[in-house]
């Protein structure tokens, strides 16, 4: 609820475009403090391109080229000097999850426009070559009076032995997603009724430039009102930031993200939303890849991080971030 007063013109410009019925793309950074609206024929494919299950920006031919990145990840002291910093907050009872996430210089020989074309996933942005996404988490969606949420957490390597009993038997993990699945059904019922967890910890399969991961999802639903399409602003920043890159309690744990993250997420983390004039398409901005200017002039960073509970463990957080760092390629 905090983001609602925040931007209370841009919601009330959704309220409307939903009661029109008429067609649009939204993206909202981490902490909304960067807000952009865009009506279909307003996005200009030179500028925006995007490649969403239901729409698909016009003239962007796929790659075949193969992504190869070198990673300079966060020192591991650096790195467990933050994690030390949740976990200090997570002993003293302030947060049961926190989302802790860094950024990490890459090298590649290609550029953005490159990536986004050779990538493969469930959506992908290239917004005015700053930053390219292929997030394979969806956030919300609308169809029907149906809202429905797909938390992800859980990955592992998939040539590890027994990958996928040993990600659903940890006990880390399991409470890690017990705990976001109760914070989005808590989060889905500020805006509809009957929530239920459809599905409990599936597995979904991502094939990177290097690797096979598996990632553990679930799926949550409710009950919007009939005439849910004329709140549609006012319920979409009900529901940010999204629980599964934030944590839970969400608003003290915004705080405890802000202590120990020594960078700014900017859109990373944040959400793209896609509104077709009857159904809501969303998804969270992760698998990110942004340019930053430094005193070496522009570089890429990587963003990538993961959810941190009383049971985690540093070394295997530290990895799981560097794991996370991949283009997932045709």
């Amino acid at each position: 609820m905090q983001f609602l007063n925040k931007h209370q013109g841009i919601i009330e410009k959704v309220n409307e475009l939903g009661s029109q019925r008429t067609p649009f793309f939204l993206f909202v950074d981490f902490l909304a403090e960067q807000v952009h609206l865009f009506l279909l024929d307003e996005l200009v494919p030179a500028l925006i391109q995007i490649d969403f299950p239901a729409f698909k920006t016009k003239g962007i031919n796929v790659s075949t080229k193969k992504i190869e990145l070198n990673k300079y990840p966060i020192d591991v002291i650096e790195y467990n000097t933050q994690f030390d910093i949740v976990k200090q907050h997570l002993h003293y009872g302030n947060s049961f999850l926190t989302n802790l996430t860094c950024e990490t210089p890459i090298e590649t020989t290609a550029t953005l426009n490159e990536i986004y074309a050779a990538s493969k996933s469930k959506y992908k942005i290239n917004f005015k070559n700053e930053w390219v996404c292929f997030s394979p988490e969806s956030f919300i969606k609308i169809t029907g009076n149906k809202i429905s949420s797909f938390p992800m957490k859980g990955t592992i390597d998939a040539s590890l032995p027994d990958a996928e009993q040993q990600i659903l038997e940890d006990k880390k993990e399991i409470a890690e997603h017990y705990t976001i699945v109760d914070l989005i059904r808590n989060d889905l019922s500020m805006v509809s009724t009957n929530v239920q967890v459809k599905k409990f910890r599936y597995i979904d399969k991502i094939t990177t430039s290097d690797k096979t991961l598996l990632q553990v999802s679930s799926h949550i639903e409710g009950e919007l009102p009939e005439n849910f399409h004329e709140a549609l602003g006012t319920i979409l920043f009900s529901l940010l930031p999204a629980g599964s890159i934030s944590g839970a309690p969400k608003k003290k744990t915004l705080d405890i993200i802000q202590e120990a993250e020594n960078y700014q997420r900017g859109f990373y983390t944040g959400t793209a939303f896609y509104f077709d004039g009857t159904t809501i398409d969303s998804c969270v901005l992760i698998r990110f890849i942004e340019k930053k200017e430094s005193d070496k002039g522009i570089q890429l960073v990587y963003k990538s991080g993961g959810g941190i509970t009383i049971h985690s463990e540093a070394e295997k957080e530290y990895h799981e971030l560097i794991d996370k760092i991949y283009v997932p390629c045709f």
